[in-house]
């Protein structure tokens, strides 16, 4: 599988059919997973975080979330269609798990919300065994949690408490998440698919201008983007 190293964090060079296939092919192989949906926030804030870093370097499959990142991976040869974003992944993944059998389990966001995209999930796919809980990435709710989880028994785990601490805190329990063959952080995608938080429309997405109608819905995010422009000229700098 190629690699791009965009700013020192790896990005497998996967789209979104070949994402779904090493999920699948993780699951049939039994062991644990981690998957990562990179996005330039990661990248930055890897560089500064060691044990962040450390946790992305050993994820087993790292994903490229954004077009800033599919921009910075392409100029390294990487041949990407588009972004794998975790909102984006989670309809045809549902899928896959309800032709498959796979038991599927959501985690985090704030109270309700993985109840409610479970259901939708349901709904949308007959069949299909899902579970949700809300948790907590705080160490204090870890046994609740894993509890939760092992009585379920999925083989695939996605978890929404947002970076870093929704990859952190797989990294830590990952040894006591039993039969969970693949875990993935999926930031806010609950919210967005339960339609709490409104996504852009087709047209800025496929023109890599989602983040611009984030900014208009959520002024906050201002703190978060001011990485971009930093992000960006320190890929050409690094290329040039």
């Amino acid at each position: 599988m190629r690699q791009a190293r965009v700013l020192g964090v790896r990005v497998d060079c996967v789209d979104m059919d070949g994402a779904l296939a090493r999920i699948e092919s993780f699951v049939d192989g039994g062991g644990r997973h981690q998957v990562a949906t990179v996005n330039p926030e990661f990248v930055m804030r890897a560089g500064e975080d060691r044990e962040f870093a450390r946790v992305l370097e050993s994820a087993h499959l790292c994903l490229a979330d954004g077009s800033g990142v599919v921009w910075a991976a392409r100029r390294q040869g990487c041949v990407l269609s588009g972004p794998v974003t975790g909102v984006d992944l989670i309809p045809p993944l549902a899928a896959l798990c309800a032709r498959r059998k796979f038991r599927l389990f959501l985690l985090g966001a704030a109270p309700g919300v993985a109840d409610d995209l479970a259901q939708r999930l349901r709904a949308q796919h007959p069949g299909l065994h899902v579970a949700a809980h809300s948790g907590s990435p705080e160490p204090s709710a870890d046994e609740e949690t894993v509890g939760r989880i092992a009585a379920e028994r999925p083989q695939v785990l996605m978890v929404a408490y947002g970076a870093p601490k929704q990859e952190l805190w797989i990294d830590r329990v990952a040894g006591r998440l039993g039969g969970v063959s693949v875990a993935i952080g999926v930031g806010g995608a609950f919210d967005y698919l339960t339609g709490r938080v409104p996504r852009a429309p087709s047209w800025m997405r496929s023109a890599g201008m989602e983040w611009l109608f984030r900014l208009a819905r959520q002024p906050w995010r201002i703190r978060r983007m001011v990485v971009l422009p930093a992000f960006a000229l320190r890929v050409l700098r690094a290329r040039s």
